[in-house]
């Protein structure tokens, strides 16, 4: 499996992005496509997930609200709609695809990521 993110830039603060992550290859064991970002001397941290059934999973608190995950099943691309940016968002935003929901438990798959840089 092969996963393309696109859709990062530089925004101003109270912007918006949509991020795009084209699958391909095997998706059959693929049951959960997510998204997470890694800050500058930070950890990554998961931000949302969705699953193969379209249930969605958000995680701070901080981006509930801002953040919306979505996907086109037909193309095999998930999308992660950003809303009201600010400075503290400016990270590489990577995408996930695996079979289990945690990182690191069965056959798993990391996107290049896609940087986003907010400016206030």
């Amino acid at each position: 499996v092969q996963l393309q993110a696109s859709g990062g830039g530089s925004v101003q603060a109270g912007g918006s992005l949509t991020l795009s992550c084209a699958a391909s290859g095997n998706m059959i064991h693929i049951n959960f496509m997510g998204w997470y970002r890694q800050a500058p001397g930070k950890q990554r941290e998961f931000i949302a997930l969705i699953s193969r059934g379209g249930v969605t999973y958000y995680g701070a608190d901080d981006v509930k609200g801002r953040f919306t995950i979505s996907r086109n099943s037909a193309e095999n691309t998930t999308y992660l709609q950003i809303e009201d940016l600010k400075p503290e968002d400016t990270a590489v935003y990577y995408c996930h695809a695996g079979m289990s929901a945690t990182p690191g438990i069965g056959p798993e798959y990391w996107g290049e990521g896609t940087l986003v840089t907010v400016s206030s």
